[in-house]
This record gives structure tokens, sequence and C-alpha cells, in this order.
């Protein structure tokens, strides 16, 4: 394998593009910038499938939570929240606000359990770990560099009380985090943090790029991971071990595609998954909010969902002189639904499977969890009469939709379309329910997202029991 990170004789890699894809929509959505782009849906008519059926409770918010963000060409997403199940069965769900990252306690059954812990000074809910004491959130804070962007890094609350922060980017590093797309998990001894990487400095000056790192429970950087992986990173999914790296999966633009990561930094021999169109954003909307499920099965198997346009053809750019760079003519002009797996977190098994074929239609918003012993739940939102341009759709959206499959990707019975929208991280209790937080609204993908997001003071708490 080739080192994680390169030499510093190493060709730099290309600049990110931000030209189609907004930066900030407004001071209420500063802290979900460039959360994702599009996901997929399925075309199945919608039919009954009598055990898909989600509860509902609604807590009050104690401050406005703007639930929309811009994804390139400012296509619309769901601003992305963490919902986290502790040791002990309890909750805490992560979402943004003005004033900082706002941690909600939650019971079991999924009703508010006290106050808000505000995270002052942060920006971003890049992931949530729950623990019986407290939680541990990935997020971005204020830094001194040479971009004025913000710095990567992992907080840790126990009883109330920060017990300690501590920043994952920085000057000694030559990297910074205008945004992180990140995810947190943690094992029962460490924390694994990958996000994306702003090159402040070195060789990687200017750059993007991601960065998996290690820390222990009491806040310090431990050895392992990669300083730059993926570049640039379209997506990133990342799952905890017991032992040993944890397993990890990018977009990557340049190299066009869905890759294994895990403990190489993704290289340019990284296992593939899925070759996509990623240049430029095109593959942005690929997972949900630009972050990924990893489901593992009692075997060892994973498995993802993301949204795809497929690879009518992917052959090396003759005109990339670093010979590193690929083109992928995309195989439908709107996203489908495609489920990945992997044998063992280091390589992919067979090629994906998928499980739409609309063409007319745009499937956003991909999602895929773990469904009683032996099932998968695959969730997605379809558009219909879809206008698609630079890799991005807007349509008449038409309905969460829900699928079961099993572990080959066979159907399990009907699509059903329910009311429940999923909008970040889904946590699974001890005994298989799932459950997470979405903003009460009517979704539209009609038009772009060229004004500030809409924001609420409610959030409902699904849960959905095999």
């Amino acid at each position: 394998m080739t080192p994680a990170t390169p030499s510093p004789s190493a060709p730099p890699r290309h600049r990110r593009r931000r030209l189609a894809r907004k930066p900030v929509i407004g001071s209420l959505v500063a802290a979900s910038v460039l959360a994702g782009a599009w996901y997929a849906t399925a075309g199945a008519a919608p039919s009954a499938a009598g055990d898909l059926t989600v509860t509902n409770t609604t807590v009050s918010l104690s401050a406005k939570f703007p639930y929309l963000s811009a994804g390139y060409n400012n296509s619309r997403e769901w601003t992305r929240t963490a919902t986290a199940v502790a040791p002990n069965g309890t909750l805490r769900v992560a979402w943004p606000a003005s004033d900082g990252i706002h941690v909600t306690p939650l019971t079991a059954a999924g009703k508010r359990s006290g106050a808000d812990t505000v995270v002052k000074g942060t920006k971003e809910v890049g992931g949530l770990v729950a623990h019986n004491d407290g939680f541990a959130l990935l997020t971005r804070v204020a830094d001194t560099n040479k971009w004025k962007e913000t710095a990567a890094a992992l907080v840790r609350y126990k009883n109330g009380k920060q017990a300690w922060r501590t920043k994952l980017t920085g000057a000694s590093s030559d990297d910074t985090a205008p945004l992180l797309d990140g995810q947190l998990a943690w094992n029962g001894k460490k924390y694994g943090a990958y996000f994306v990487v702003h090159g402040a400095g070195g060789f990687a000056d200017g750059h993007f790029g991601d960065k998996l790192a290690y820390v222990g429970s009491t806040g310090k950087k431990l050895s392992g991971g990669w300083g730059w992986g993926c570049s640039h990173n379209e997506g990133i999914a990342l799952r905890a071990e017991t032992s040993g790296n944890f397993t990890s999966l990018c977009f990557d633009d340049w190299r066009s595609g869905l890759f294994v990561s895990t403990g190489i930094g993704a290289p340019d021999n990284a296992p593939v998954v899925q070759r996509e169109q990623c240049w430029a954003g095109y593959c942005g909307g690929t997972f949900a909010g630009r972050t990924g499920d990893l489901v593992k099965s009692s075997s060892g198997r994973y498995a993802t969902a993301f949204a795809s346009r497929g690879a009518a053809s992917a052959k090396k750019n003759p005109d990339d002189a670093s010979g590193r760079g690929w083109t992928v003519k995309p195989r439908t002009s709107t996203h489908q639904v495609a489920l990945a797996f992997l044998k063992n977190r280091n390589t992919p098994s067979g090629k994906p499977v998928y499980l739409t074929s609309a063409k007319g239609t745009e499937h956003v918003n991909v999602r895929v969890a773990p469904y009683g012993k032996d099932r998968l739940l695959v969730s997605y939102e379809t558009l219909k009469n879809a206008k698609c341009a630079s890799g991005t759709c807007t349509g008449t959206f038409t309905g969460t939709h829900f699928r079961l499959v099993d572990w080959n990707g066979k159907l399990q019975g009907a699509d059903k379309v329910v009311r429940a929208r999923i909008s970040g991280d889904i946590a699974v209790l001890k005994d298989g329910t799932l459950t997470w937080a979405y903003a009460p609204v009517t979704p539209s993908y009609t038009t772009a997202l060229t004004g500030a997001s809409p924001t609420t003071k409610t959030l409902r708490i699904a849960r959905l029991t095999p």
C-alpha cells in the first residue's frame, strides 16, 4: 500500500471548487454549511408493509433550528441532526442553532429529560457519541490560521460541564476545517473522528483532503489514522471496531467513486466499491448530508447505501499527468438507490445492487440501518419530474420510502411510504429499535435554496421497532 500521507515532494492535490456550492446561507445555517447534496429514492408504487410503522414524540426546542442547508448548486438538503444512544439506553440529540450546537437529553422513549447543553462557540454537527454521564461531539471551533477558517475539535461533556476540548487541526499539521462532513465513532476505549480538511501550508497548501484522528478517553491524541487521504472527499462513512483500524469509506472526486479507506487513508490503489462521476461536486449528494451509514452483520459483512448515477464507462483521464484522475460517464441523469457490500472491513463484495430504476425520478436522502437480526432498512425520498443540471436535480417531492432487504439486497416486502423523514444519524437501541430526530415540515425540492434557511422550534423523535 502507498503511505497515507504523501511525501512533501508529492504533487499537491487539486483545489476544491467552491463556486457551485454556496458556503453560507445566512447566519443560522452556518453550523451546517456544505452539508451534502442529492440522494436517492425508489420508484416503486407505495403499498403496505405492516411492520414498518413509525411512532413519533414531539420535543420543544429552546432555540430556532435551521432545518435546511444548501448543497451543490444550492440544492436543498436537510440540516444534519445526530441521535445517539448511551449504554444505559438514554438518548442525546445534537442540532445547530445560532448560539452553538445544542445537545438535547431524552429518555429511551424519546421524551425530553432535561435542559439542553449548549456547546458555545461551535459550528456544525460532525458526529455525536452518547455516554451515561454526557456526550462527545465532533464540531468546529474558532482558530487562527492563514485562511481565517475554523478548526475541527472533539469536545467531551461530563455531568453538564466540559471535561476537555481537543483541537484536531492546526498550525502544527498545516490544516484547517472550514467544513467537516464528518463522522465520529467510539469503541469503548477510543474515538475515531473522520472529517474534511483544508491544507494551510506544506505540500497540500490550498487543497482539500480528509483526515482520520484517534483520541483517547481523556482527550489525548493517539497514534493511527492519517493526515491526508481522499482528495477531495465528497462523502464519509466510519464504523468503530473493537480492535485495529476503524472501517471507513470515502467518495473521492479525483479518482471518481466510492472507495474503502480503512487503515490506508485511501491512497491511489484503495479498493473500489463503485465508480461515479464525482468531479467538481457531481457526486456531492451520494451520501445523505455527505455522511454515510455503515451497517455490520453478525457474520462480519458490511453494507452501505448511496445515491448513484452509475457508470456507463470509467477510464483514466489521459489529460491528468499525475495518473490519478479518472473520467466517468454516468449511466443515468437522475440518482438511483444503490446498496453495496463489503466482505470484511477492507474488501468490497461484488457489484452494488440497484434497488430502483426509474430514470425520470430523482432519489435523495438515502440511508441504511439494521432491521432486526438479518434484514436492512433502506430509506429514501423521491422527486418526480426531475430536472437535472451539473449533477443536481429539482423535482416534486412524492414521499419518504422505507424498503426492507436482506443481506444480498433482495427485496423483503414492498415499499412503504411514511410521513417521517430521516435528516441525520440513526441510533440503534438494545432491542433493535431505530430512533432519529427530524423537523416536522413538508419537504419541497422544486427550487434551489437561495436565502436563509427556514427554522423550527420543535423536533420529532421517530421510533421504528422491528
